[in-house]
């Protein structure tokens, strides 16, 4: 899969330096061209001679070439690349490339970069537990650049926790994974809906749930990254959908979400139900804000349509439908009763007992369930990671080209 790629490596600072030969032997070996640029404090930690042997090209470091008063281009390399490894990214760098400061020629190429982008951070467990670390990769991650999540071992200050580079072998599986699933979904149209619903109770107040709708947003995303043209239809949520192959309908109410999934349903080859749609809505919603008083006030609520058993109803032989079940008892007869009655494919199922995973959190631990009613569990991870593990698994055991 990387034969013939363009491939730059981007080095800063950190004593992780002396795994990226290791990992540009191996990209050479796959057949990729690969040219390396480092941060001057780089130098320190492995030589650009043994990097420019390995990649049989020059190592930048300066934008001014030694002696002629030339300059590399940032731009023209930011073009050239099919794919750009930024491996290891120190807590410094990371804030570099957040913020758009560009005070060294790894920073400009990495701004000048028009192909996917893989950072690897590292760093002691304490920096890359830091808020502003983590503000830091959040932010990279939205601008559409994929995060290699660090592991957890021993760091060079003796210490033992999260912030060791991936190992190169590692990386090169992600990148390679990532070249082969590039266009895994192109041609195909998926329909993903995500956030919360708003059921008025009058202009003031409303009936809700806690999702943000980071989950069907993230597989949104995965899902245009691979190829397709996905349809997000998103509830009440602050996200952004920032990718040309996302189209973004805004609804707020489980009715306006029905109407929305009826109409886009038809057209798409897959359909992922993450959103968390209000069960009830008020039977009577006032015009004008209800005054607060001593008695007690009674809502009468009435079910909200039962989208997810609607869609099944309208399901299609050649469309792949997949459900969310966020359980707090029982969650696999709950889920296994749910994927049967709704006429699904896969459904995915959350558990609030699960640590680290529900609404508003980074990481996610789902499992999912086929129709036969068997089992497949995840692990706890990033929501991208997860997002990737529910668009892997549709790809394996659900889609056909059209």
């Amino acid at each position: 899969m990387l034969k013939g790629k363009k491939i730059v490596i981007g080095i800063t600072g950190s004593i992780a330096a002396y795994k990226i030969p290791f990992l540009v032997r191996m990209l050479v070996r796959e057949g990729a061209e690969v040219r390396v640029i480092m941060t001057p404090v780089a130098k320190d930690f492995v030589t650009p001679l043994t990097l420019s042997t390995l990649s049989q090209h020059a190592v930048i470091v300066d934008p001014f070439k030694a002696g002629d008063g030339e300059w590399n281009n940032h731009v023209e390399l930011g073009q050239w690349a099919d794919a750009m490894i930024f491996a290891p990214v120190t807590a410094n760098s990371l804030g570099k490339m957040a913020h758009g400061i560009a005070d060294n020629f790894v920073i400009t190429a990495y701004l000048s970069a028009k192909c996917p982008v893989f950072i690897a951070p590292a760093m002691d467990l304490d920096m890359f537990a830091h808020p502003s670390t983590r503000n830091n990769i959040d932010t990279l991650r939205s601008y559409g650049n994929f995060i290699i999540e660090p592991q957890v071992g021993e760091l060079a200050s003796g210490l033992s926790g999260p912030g060791r580079l991936e190992e190169p072998e590692a990386i090169l599986k992600i990148v390679r994974d990532h070249f082969m699933r590039q266009q895994d979904l192109q041609n195909m149209k998926v329909m993903v809906t995500a956030g919360p619903t708003y059921e008025k109770i009058d202009p003031v107040r409303f009936l809700g749930n806690y999702s943000t709708g980071k989950m069907g947003f993230t597989i949104a995303y995965e899902a245009a990254q691979r190829g397709a043209d996905v349809t997000l239809i998103a509830g009440p949520t602050s996200l952004v959908a920032d990718h040309p192959g996302i189209h973004r309908l805004d609804v707020e109410s489980a009715e306006e979400m029905y109407e929305a999934c009826m109409k886009e349903m038809t057209s798409s080859n897959v359909v992922i139900m993450a959103a968390a749609v209000a069960d009830y809505t008020c039977a009577s919603k006032s015009f004008q804000k209800l005054k607060k008083s001593a008695e007690t006030r009674i809502l009468e609520l009435t079910p909200t349509p039962d989208i997810l058993r609607e869609i099944g109803k309208r399901k299609t032989e050649n469309q792949v439908i997949v459900g969310f079940a966020l359980e707090t008892d029982n969650e696999l007869d709950h889920a296994r009763k749910k994927i049967i009655d709704k006429n699904l494919d896969f459904i995915v199922l959350n558990s609030l007992n699960d640590i680290g995973a529900g609404f508003g959190l980074e990481t996610n631990k789902i499992s999912i369930l086929d129709r036969t009613g068997k089992v497949y569990p995840g692990k706890l991870q990033s929501k991208a990671a997860v997002a990737k593990e529910i668009i892997d698994f549709i790809v394996k055991n659900g889609t056909s080209q059209p």
